[in-house]
């Protein structure tokens, strides 16, 4: 994620693969509960388990196309057969495996549970430290591309003085990550984690970032207030008023007196509480029961693919041959990584696990950063966001870009970090 010719640093719990193969990490197999050491690890699937995909790709049985001219019934089944046909017979698998070979990657066990991370430090001095965390269906693979601007700021357009050191670690059942066998990872331990990450790797101050899960998790951190966390920033920030989240919850119309920009921000999440929580609900009551992702490449695609409505509209444009901030290898890149590491079940128990309210404010008390997409869920209001964090330090709004923002705008969400965090270094 060793036998079959997978990396020999590929974590204990990836037991078995979709076709049989067994790897194992033989240092892993030897880790002590309470080892703390920090083993580097690479990427390579057999190829057993590539051809194994194609194979099902081919048997995929496609059911009649939608019978309407939108996107209301689901993904459509011109975008899937395009992607189906690509994966199939364009896509290389490989091309995702050296770009995250570039890069140095660790394991290192916390509470129980192999966490896979990449580290990147920057030349500079000064740089400052920051962990950022992906969501779903994202994965480490959504920040490959802000890395380099991050860390090495002087040769991508910026100061040096604006340079960080880069911690990206795979959320616990989600990628390379260990697989929790037990309940009770949810965002708040999670969080509890990250911090044994950032200063069992020697950081005594750090920022954090993340959107989605991502936001979910930083949030906690803040929450619990290590010393050595100085700030936080957002590109999914929590900021729901509860009169609007009950207005919402049960189907009452908004409320009255809201700006343009809250009244904006209440027609995206009157749609997303009506058609896009299906996901989340399945995954959040029963993540059990969605075996089909985990035996059908082709399903797997099409769920992770209904996340939200902006993004779908952004990827069956792709399939259609337009040029966007995403690629089709990038969708590819991110779906086969959940189908070569059988994460569909593990990262969907998070829904399962987590008890927070999703968009509601947490009550964080540290220097918080929020950058808000137009393409995002909802796009914060800034009204809403001064409520939820009372030690806002940036605030800005951007022209383009939607839920995975490192993924599709890089150079946007680079520059949002590059200034959110200037006035904390």
């Amino acid at each position: 994620m060793g036998a079959m010719g997978l990396c020999a640093a590929i974590p204990a719990h990836s037991q078995t693969s979709g076709i049989g193969n067994h790897y194992t990490d033989a240092a892993a197999v030897k880790t002590r509960p309470d080892d703390t050491s920090i083993r580097p690890f690479q990427v390579h699937f057999p190829k057993e388990a590539l051809t194994d995909l194609r194979r099902r790709l081919a048997a995929t049985r496609w059911p009649e196309a939608e019978t309407v001219n939108d996107r209301s019934q689901g993904v459509p089944l011109a975008t899937m057969k395009s992607l189906v046909r690509y994966w199939q017979g364009g896509y290389d698998w490989r091309k995702a495996e050296a770009k995250l070979n570039g890069l140095p990657q660790f394991v290192t066990r916390i509470d129980g549970v192999d966490i896979h991370f990449i580290h990147v430090r920057s030349k500079q001095a000064n740089a400052l430290p920051l962990i950022i965390t992906h969501g779903w269906p994202g994965s480490i693979l959504e920040q490959l591309k802000i890395v380099g601007p991050l860390t090495d700021p002087t040769a991508n357009g910026g100061k040096a003085e604006d340079a960080f050191d880069v911690v990206i670690p795979s959320l616990p059942g989600y990628g390379f990550s260990g697989k929790p066998t037990a309940t009770g990872w949810d965002p708040i331990r999670i969080a509890r984690a990250w911090t044994v990450l950032m200063k069992r790797l020697g950081y005594t101050r750090f920022v954090a970032q993340g959107g989605d899960w991502g936001n979910a998790v930083t949030e906690q951190m803040a929450l619990q207030a290590p010393p050595e966390l100085i700030g936080i920033h957002t590109n999914m920030p929590a900021t729901l008023p509860a009169e609007i989240a009950n207005a919402l919850q049960y189907g009452q119309p908004a409320p009255s007196g809201l700006s343009a920009e809250e009244q904006g921000a209440w027609d995206q999440l009157d749609f997303f509480y009506k058609h896009g929580l299906g996901y989340a609900l399945e995954m959040a009551n029963r993540p059990q029961t969605l075996y089909g992702l985990e035996d059908s490449p082709a399903g797997l695609a099409a769920w992770m693919l209904d996340h939200d409505a902006r993004s779908l509209e952004l990827i069956v444009r792709v399939f259609d041959g337009q040029a966007e901030g995403l690629t089709r290898d990038d969708i590819l890149d991110n779906i086969t990584l959940y189908w070569l590491t059988k994460t569909s079940t593990s990262s969907a128990r998070l829904y399962w696990e987590s008890k927070l309210a999703f968009f509601a404010p947490k009550g964080v008390q540290v220097p918080t950063a929020v950058s808000v997409f137009p393409d995002e869920i909802y796009a914060a209001p800034k009204s809403w966001t001064e409520k939820a964090y009372p030690k806002l330090v940036y605030f800005n709004r951007l022209p383009k870009g939607g839920h995975f923002a490192a993924w599709e705008q890089p150079e946007l969400l680079t520059g949002e970090l590059r200034n959110a965090f200037r006035s904390l270094r």
